[in-house]
């Protein structure tokens, strides 16, 4: 099983990602939050996928796909500190990407296909790196971050954006 990291392996801003993992394997955790949140979409209509809880806040749509475009920049992130590569890696702004994304043009079937995908893809990933490089240390945003902290960044933030639609658009 896969070690939780400490504080000290990742920016103080992933602290509440990284808290909402819970003891437990981290690929059955992966595994089964990728179930939960096929559920908690294929339960929202399309029509309510555009639902935004306030002015200015992503809609539903726009939520998973940030989701699912955030997985697959950390999983490239995990990739690149796991294999030891030591080049700093950009960050990027969310807000941007969401407004690129045109997510609120897709069905809301199409995102949650594609977060099907991208989870899938990090599952494996995290599945057959070597033990050896979950200690890995790469330079991310401008902070140092290792491997592992990655992976539980992964998990927790989307966990985090979940729950924000279950408690503030559902």
């Amino acid at each position: 099983m896969l070690k939780r990291p400490s504080k000290s392996e990742y920016p103080n801003y992933y602290v509440p990602y990284v808290d909402l993992v819970p003891e437990a394997d981290l690929v059955q955790l992966l595994e089964e939050n990728l179930q939960k949140t096929i559920a908690l979409f294929e339960g929202i209509s399309e029509e309510d996928s555009l639902h935004r809880y306030a002015k200015g806040k992503w809609s539903i749509k726009e939520v998973l796909g940030h989701i699912a475009d955030t997985e697959r920049i950390m999983s490239y992130r995990l990739l690149r500190v796991a294999r030891g590569d030591q080049t700093p890696l950009a960050g990027f702004d969310e807000n941007d990407y969401v407004q690129a994304a045109q997510s609120n043009n897709l069905s809301l079937k199409t995102i949650l296909e594609d977060f099907k995908a991208v989870r899938k893809a990090t599952i494996s990933l995290i599945k057959n790196l070597p033990e050896n490089t979950w200690a890995n240390i790469g330079n991310a945003n401008g902070t140092e971050i290792t491997t592992r902290a990655i992976a539980y960044i992964i998990a927790g933030h989307q966990m985090h954006h979940c729950k924000i639609v279950e408690e503030r658009y559902l």
